[in-house]
């Protein structure tokens, strides 16, 4: 959801009602057949609570009619984001959270019906649960946690893969309903398959899949012994959860701010003093950060006001930027996203996921693009216009850029001996393109020979 977010045409998937946005708002109808168990669930205590906490997505009951679809209006969360978007310590929040919500929800009478990431959405650096009609009135009686094979499929088996075999999380958007042990188990050493976690996650599991076949009543128990097994099976889930914490990796970016040779102190200061200003100048309340790195500009912007979203390619740069943001609780949101190649809309008919670009479309007050031009106009090979068009369109006034000459020792080493084909790309060649699109109010000169650019768009 978002300030206006582009609700998916097919919302078919949910049995109980459907989800569609008027303008700014966002909307829920439920129909009457479910309206009982629902309204039941969002006036308990426990409902109030989460939303209060900001665990769950706000919602206020809008019409309850007897025998007519509920209406429920949701708050909207500024930026929608999907799972194959998130580093793995995003992950790891999202799971936490929905195992500890079905935790608490069980010790209160409920249950979680359903468990998948795509019940998450990032409020800044916060997870918040956003499906609320996930919960039920559960069976005293029953000792089973329907949703815990989900739970696995598209929590679990992805961090397992990810940690184990290094699967990019990014691939679960083809795997809507997440992987199967049999997914894992051929690229697993024979040794790690007997080791928990993975030998309750796929070992286990593959050895008894044929007991699958027979349909068994499902067993009804006391109530002590009903709750008593529920605990110990989320404590179990939550173990190998645990047991997945992605290990801290480096990577080419990951530490580029500390070890970069062409940026002196005095460069770094001069670069962080103008951005600053600027942002205090303008004020902006969205801020987006075009290869955020490990979040240094980010930072920056949060600290002069402004709700961040920050894109960066690299996995290991983006999940330090988001450890930085939540644990400082700063209202800052980073993806695993590409302006060169971003993210498609994805789903039945391409309707169930928009499109990076449709939710960015026009969002923000200013767009940073530090440290980036020289990738996008060499490694990614896109004419220059063409990114400054593209960043017109996501920017609803302003915008802070850099750029880096092609003496620079970095756009050098992007060339690769072609650097005849960038003879034209001067400093004077950039002012002219970018005249064309915003009006230019601020400059200032590094001594690195690399310059920063205020701009509004025209």
């Amino acid at each position: 959801m978002s300030a206006c977010f582009p609700i998916a045409e097919k919302t078919f998937r949910d049995p109980q009602g459907r989800l569609y946005g008027e303008g700014n708002r966002i909307f829920r109808e439920v129909y009457p057949q479910h309206s009982a168990p629902v309204l039941d669930w969002l006036r308990s205590p426990l409902a109030q609570r989460w939303i209060r906490q900001g665990r769950m997505a706000s919602t206020t009951i809008v019409d309850a009619e007897p025998g007519h679809p509920i209406l429920l209006e949701h708050e909207p969360i500024f930026f929608p984001t999907y799972p194959w978007e998130w580093p793995p310590s995003q992950w790891m929040a999202a799971a936490s959270l929905t195992l500890g919500l079905c935790e608490e929800a069980v010790e209160e009478g409920f249950i979680l019906k359903d468990a998948t990431p795509l019940n998450i959405l990032f409020s800044g650096s916060r997870a918040v649960f956003v499906d609320v009609l996930s919960f039920e009135r559960r069976d005293p009686h029953s000792p089973l946690w329907i949703a815990y094979a989900q739970f696995v499929r598209t929590f679990l088996l992805p961090l397992a893969a990810y940690a184990y075999l290094g699967w990019p999380l990014s691939a679960t958007q083809q795997r809507r309903d997440g992987y199967e042990p049999a997914d894992l188990a051929p690229f697993l050493p024979i040794l790690s398959r007997w080791r928990d976690p993975l030998r309750s996650l796929v070992t286990l599991p593959l050895l008894l899949q044929h007991m699958s076949r027979f349909t068994a009543a499902r067993p009804r128990v006391s109530e002590d012994v009903a709750s008593f097994a529920l605990r110990r099976l989320l404590q179990s889930a939550r173990k190998s959860l645990h047991a997945l914490t992605p290990a801290a990796r480096a990577s080419r970016w990951s530490s580029y701010p500390e070890r970069a040779q062409h940026y002196q102190a005095a460069d770094r200061e001069a670069k962080q003093a103008f951005v600053r200003s600027a942002l205090r100048g303008m004020s902006p309340s969205h801020v987006l950060d075009v290869g955020a790195n490990t979040g240094t500009y980010s930072r920056i912007a949060a600290e002069c006001g402004a709700e961040v979203v920050a894109w960066d390619t690299d996995v290991q740069a983006a999940d330090l930027n988001w450890r930085a943001a939540h644990s400082a609780a700063l209202p800052i949101l980073p993806l695993v996203a590409d302006f060169a190649r971003p993210t498609p809309a994805a789903g039945w008919q391409n309707l169930e996921s928009a499109s990076l670009l449709d939710r960015a479309r026009g969002k923000f007050d200013c767009v940073l693009m530090l440290g980036i031009l020289h990738h996008l106009l060499v490694a990614d090979q896109i004419p220059l216009a063409a990114i400054l068009e593209q960043l017109r369109e996501l920017s609803n006034r302003w915008a802070i850029l850099e750029w880096i000459p092609k003496e620079d020792s970095q756009f050098n080493g992007l060339c690769r001996g072609r650097q005849e084909l960038y003879n034209h790309m001067n400093e004077g060649y950039f002012i002219h393109e970018l005249s064309k699109r915003f009006l230019l109010c601020g400059h200032a000169q590094l001594a690195n020979g690399r310059s920063l650019w205020l701009v509004e768009r025209i």
